[in-house]
């Protein structure tokens, strides 16, 4: 039997999308099965949706524009819908950091996520969201369609050494995920650079932070930790943070040295190994 669960649209972005999708796959004369066939997906992931128990993707939502004539309704609402699903100490960076004109970050084990695959983001995220892994992926690839905007921020990233060579996902997934580091400095409004190994004591020792610019807002200074972060707008802050970061700008490599750093080690310990020799 379907499962007709009644929602209450105000509860949350899920659920809301949840009735919309109901009301108006119903006023189009479809069932679940009709509506599916059309969407290329299952009568079951219909119900699922409707229900608020599974995530749509920006996919799914664009084809359901598409088949129900709703005038881009669906692919509006998939933006509230993931960024629903991040942890709800997170989502108010998350919508500073989709406002800021200019972000700054220092990263000492990991890729910024607005820079991460989704391969990467995915291994990241599986330690500890098993459980939500695909919603949480899917928020994640949506916060980087800031970078696609017609005005994108200015994104500068100081990486540590450390984040290229820590494994995450395995050979093929790392090695990807510094080829995109690389075509991703292509971009003009992206600054990419690597603080080696040999840079020795720095400014970042404390561990990684963004500062973010907006045009008419003060200055946003955010440091995460587990389970928490925590973001201020204190001057005397913002001042030390900012001193700190032009000091770890400094003693990076430059960005032309930074990718033959990054290609060198996608090659070397990345790089597709030869099989055993054969007698």
């Amino acid at each position: 039997m379907v499962n007709i669960r009644s929602l209450d649209p105000s509860a949350s972005p899920l659920d809301y999308y949840g009735s919309e999708l109901r009301r108006l796959r119903e006023e189009a004369g479809l069932n679940q099965s009709q509506l599916g066939s059309i969407v290329f997906c299952t009568a079951s992931l219909i119900g699922q949706i409707e229900t608020a128990k599974k995530v749509p993707t920006r996919r799914f939502s664009e084809q359901l524009d598409a088949a129900l004539m709703t005038g881009g309704l669906f692919t509006r609402l998939v933006g509230l819908v993931l960024k629903s699903q991040l942890p709800n100490w997170f989502q108010p960076y998350a919508e500073m950091e989709a406002r800021a004109a200019y972000i700054s970050t220092y990263q000492s084990q990991l890729v910024y996520g607005l820079l991460q695959t989704e391969e990467y983001a995915r291994a990241v995220l599986s330690v500890d969201h098993t459980d939500r892994l695909d919603e949480m992926v899917a928020a994640r690839m949506e916060r980087q369609r800031i970078l696609e905007r017609e005005h994108p921020p200015v994104l500068c990233v100081v990486i540590d050494e450390a984040a290229l060579r820590l494994e995450i996902g395995g050979p093929e997934v790392m090695r990807g995920q510094l080829s995109h580091l690389l075509a991703c400095l292509n971009r003009s409004w992206v600054q990419i650079q690597v603080l080696p190994f040999t840079a020795g004591q720095h400014a970042g020792m404390m561990g990684t932070f963004t500062l973010l610019r907006f045009e008419d807002d003060p200055d946003l200074f955010y440091a995460g930790s587990y389970g928490g972060g925590h973001m201020t707008a204190n001057s005397q802050v913002i001042r030390e943070r900012s001193v700190g970061y032009a000091r770890l700008q400094a003693t990076a490599l430059s960005r032309e040295d930074s990718a033959a750093l990054i290609a060198r080690v996608m090659e070397e310990q990345y790089g597709h190994q030869p099989g055993p020799a054969v007698a």
